[in-house]
Order: C-alpha cells, then structure tokens, then sequence
C-alpha cells in the first residue's frame, strides 16, 4: 500500500481531477469536500498514513485558512500544498505564513502537481528525521515518533506504551533488524524516566574477558591492566534506562550477577569490598528463542523468568508492508542529506511497488542499506528500479502494476522513455522467431563474425509495410531469444532502460527473463 495524499476541494469535478493526477504519481487518496471534514480525516486513528494534504484555500464554511490554523494549534506536521485560483500573490503569502509548504494555480497542471508533491514530502521528510534524530539524542524520543501505521505495529505501539507507565522489566523479542532499540528508545521516552540516560550494551559484541567489568565496573588494581576505577553500565545508567541487546549471548556466569542486580537493585563491581546501588530500568532485546536456551542449558532458567516479565515481540518487516513507504521515504530523506545528494526528491512508484513486493529477510536493517546504496547510484530525480540491482536481481519475474500507457520512467542514463502499446501477445519464447525459408522479407543479422537472418519482416502478407509498433514487437521477441531471456542484456542491446523492457514485455504477454537473469 502506497503512501495517502489527502485531497481537500469543495468542487467535485476539481477533486476528480486531482484524484486521477495523484494515482497517476503512485499515491493512495483520500477525498474531503469540506475542511471541517478533512479535520475529522486527519484526527482519525489511520491519518499516520496520510503524508501530504492538497488543500483548496476557498471553501464555504471553514476555509482553507482556517484548516492550516487548527493543524498548526493541533500540533499536526503534515505537509500542506494550497492550490486557489482566485487571489493574489498575498493570499499565498499569508498560506505560506500559516504552515503550507507550497501552491498550485488551477487550473491544474499535472507536471506542477508532480513537482509539488516530490518537493514537499521531500521538507516533511527532512523535517521529521531531524526531529526523531533531536529527541533520539535527548532520549525524548515517544511512540510518536516512530514510523508505525501498520495494524501490527499499533498492536505493539500500544503495549509498549502500557509498559512505559510503570518500571516493570520489558523484553523485547524479534528477528534482527526489526527495530528493538527504536522501541526501547520509545519506552524509555515516554516514561517518567524520560532526557535520563539511556545506556544500550550489545551483549553480543563483547569479549568474554570484559563482560563483567564493562557491565559492572572495577576498581582500581582489581586485575592486571586495571590502572583506574572504572564505573560500569549498569552505574551509567543511574536514574535512566539499560538497554541490553542480545542478552541471550551473556556467559552463564554473568547472568548469575545479572539475575543479583535484579533482585537487589544494586551491582558487584569486580574488585569491590561491597555493592553498589543502582536504580536502572531494564529493557532487554533478543533475537534467539530464550525458552529453547533455557532448555538446553545455555540460558539460566531463574534469570529467563526475571526478564520475560512483559514480553514484547516486533514484527519482521514483512508483516507490516504497509510501513515500507514511509520507512523507505524516512531513509531516503536522511541519506540525500548525509551524502549530499539534493537532486533526489524521491522514489518511483514502481520502485515503491519493487519494494513493496519483496520480503527482506534482513527487515529495516536491510530496506535501510538498500536505500543508502540506491541514493549513492540514483543520477536521477527519483529512485527507479534500475536503482535497486540487488533487490531487483532477487526478483526476476517482477513486473510492476502501476504501468499506463502513457507511463514515463528515468533510467540511470537520465533519458526519459516513453513505452509504447505493443499488440502481439505469444505464449512462448519459443514462437517469436519464424523459420528462415518462411519468410522472403528478413533483415540480415550479424552474430560473431558469421551472418544468418535475424527474420524481422518489413512487408505484411499482403505486400504492404508493417507499422513501427509490429516491427519494435518482433525486435523484442528477437532480442529475449538471442540474449536467451537475460533481461538485462535485453534492455542493453535495446538501448532502453530495464524497467521499460519489463513494460513493453508486460504489453507483449511475455514472461521475464531466465533465473540467469539474476545473476547479472
């Protein structure tokens, strides 16, 4: 499911139209004929999902101004596009006062409107990534924040803001990647805990030797090498939060100390004459089936029950689709910046729906890394699919939905391509070359030095020439047959971009390329 652009416009032909132009860039909608409804829509429990309102700035009753003025009491940072068709360049300017990113003229123009919208999601991206990076680093950072609209993450969101009421021990179960320290982060901001320190420790990432003393400190001369008093993590932590990643990896006789510092509220520092109090609050992460653990003696069974008070488990990012757009816009906004990559305003919808339909095995973790790499490869104003090789070559039979015939894509030479209507459909690979004796009209191919016919005919049956359209069906018919169905060397042979190939064979009825294609 695509990102929603709620459509605010009290004339129903005006609203049609801008409809149909949002679809045509990707985008879900969401209609209002009247602002007083476009606030009932943006107050409601799904409106996470909205990420840019077009608003009409004249309309009975509650007008366009009136609508940017209770979003802005309301605390709503949602960008906002005016359009009006009536007014001068001081009723923008006072639009523009009151919280909209930008306008549009009516009558509508679709390349405007395009422009517009890459452009302001663009501002409320950047916008909403340095804000969680502010409250991250200020450990305010609230549910809120967090990019969840997908039912199962509500399901999450709402447990772990039960848990943030009280200090009650939280452990938070998921596959890697899926976004544990962002929760914990979350918990710990919306706790009466909150701007106290939050200390994260990759239980994992430490060697044995070092466990106990990072953990729980030392004293001066405790062991060879220990020339100064060292506070440990769980002191660090005094007042605020520990977060222990992967906990199932601690050694057996750390979690002995562990389990103490639960039950005592206070810690052993190696070295030491007497404890040490702490007040900490603990969130613990793991990414192992802690039961299993204990079963098989790796885990101590008193210590699992000590943590698994309030079990939360996060769902791979697979099992909420519904976030990948946001999430994929949110780390396309922070890249652009870190890599100085302005030019970029955005991703294609059928990169969208590439990424939509792939699973990440390696969750947010993995759709993170895979946008980073597309922003260092896009020349482009968007991301396209061309983009996305490694994503792309795990996907040899995608072909993306969201095609009309009018559909224009940017391939990474930056040359738009238009594709065209091809109206021959063959069931097979095997039927698009005809046999050589059958046909008097072939052009001659070249292959290696040695020639033969490549049997595109020029002439019809009836002696009359055939259209550019019948030709260019054959020519790509030929193509997969003499590439042996590697789509990438298709689309280079053609001299067009991958996506359009995928179009034109979307058209033809044709099958992508061989599993070889991946391997590309």
């Amino acid at each position: 499911m695509s990102d929603t652009i709620l459509i605010v416009d009290d004339e129903p032909v005006q609203r049609r139209l801008l409809e149909n132009a949002v679809q045509k860039l990707g985008y879900d909608t969401l209609l209002a004929e009247s602002g007083e409804e476009a606030l009932e829509k943006l107050n409601q429990t799904n409106a996470s999902k909205i990420v840019l309102v077009v608003l009409d700035l004249v309309m009975p009753d509650l007008d366009g101004m009136g609508v940017l003025g209770r979003m802005r009491d309301a605390g709503m940072k949602i960008p906002v596009i005016v359009q009006t068709s009536k007014g001068g360049i001081d009723v923008v300017i006072s639009a523009m006062r009151a919280g909209a990113v930008d306008f549009i003229v009516k009558p509508l123009s679709p390349e405007r409107l395009r422009v517009a919208v890459q452009a302001a999601l663009k501002i409320g991206a950047l916008e909403g990534e340095l804000k969680r990076i502010k409250k991250s680093a200020a450990g305010t950072l609230v549910f809120d924040d967090m990019i969840a609209g997908s039912d199962a993450m509500l399901r999450v969101i709402d447990l772990g803001k039960r848990a943030a009421a009280s200090t009650i021990p939280i452990l938070l179960e998921g596959r890697s990647g899926v976004g544990k320290e962002v929760m914990a982060r979350a918990i710990q901001g919306s706790s009466n805990r909150r701007s106290k320190p939050f200390i994260t420790v990759n239980c994992g990432a430490i060697p044995d030797n070092l466990v106990e003393s990072i953990l729980f400190g030392h004293e001066k001369g405790a062991f060879t090498g220990a020339n100064d008093k060292h506070i440990g993590k769980f002191q660090e932590a005094n007042g605020g939060t520990l977060f222990l990643d992967e906990v199932g990896e601690l050694p057996l006789d750390i979690q002995v100390k562990l389990l103490r510092a639960l039950q005592e509220g206070e810690v052993d520092p190696v070295g030491a004459n007497r404890p040490v109090k702490a007040d900490f609050r603990l969130i613990s992460a793991t990414n192992k089936n802690l039961i299993e653990q204990v079963k098989i003696g790796a885990f101590r069974e008193d210590l699992y029950y000590r943590l698994n008070v309030f079990p939360i488990g996060l769902p791979s990012l697979k099992d909420r689709v519904d976030d990948i757009p946001a999430l994929a816009r949110h780390f396309l906004a922070r890249f652009v910046v870190e890599e100085g990559r302005g030019h970029i305003a955005g991703i294609s919808s059928n990169a969208m729906e590439l990424l939509l339909a792939y699973d990440w095995p390696g969750n947010i973790r993995q759709l993170e890394n895979a946008v980073f790499r597309a922003v260092i490869l896009c020349d482009n104003v968007e991301l396209s699919m061309d983009d996305f090789p490694q994503v792309f070559a795990q996907m040899p039979e995608f072909i993306p939905q969201n095609i009309s015939e009018n559909a224009v894509s940017l391939d990474l030479s930056g040359e738009a391509e238009q594709s065209s209507i091809l109206e021959v459909s063959p069931k097979t690979v095997d039927e698009i070359v005809p046999k050589i004796d059958q046909n008097p009209h072939a052009v001659e191919h070249h292959t290696g030095g040695a020639s033969h016919f490549a049997l595109l005919p020029m002439l019809s049956e009836g002696g009359e020439l055939r259209s550019i359209d019948e030709v260019e069906a054959d020519l790509v018919r030929f193509a997969i047959d003499h590439h042996n169905g590697r789509m990438t060397r298709v689309a280079k042979s053609l001299g067009i971009g991958r996506s359009t190939l995928y179009r034109k064979l979307k058209d033809l009825g044709l099958e992508p390329g061989s599993e070889r294609d991946a391997a590309e």
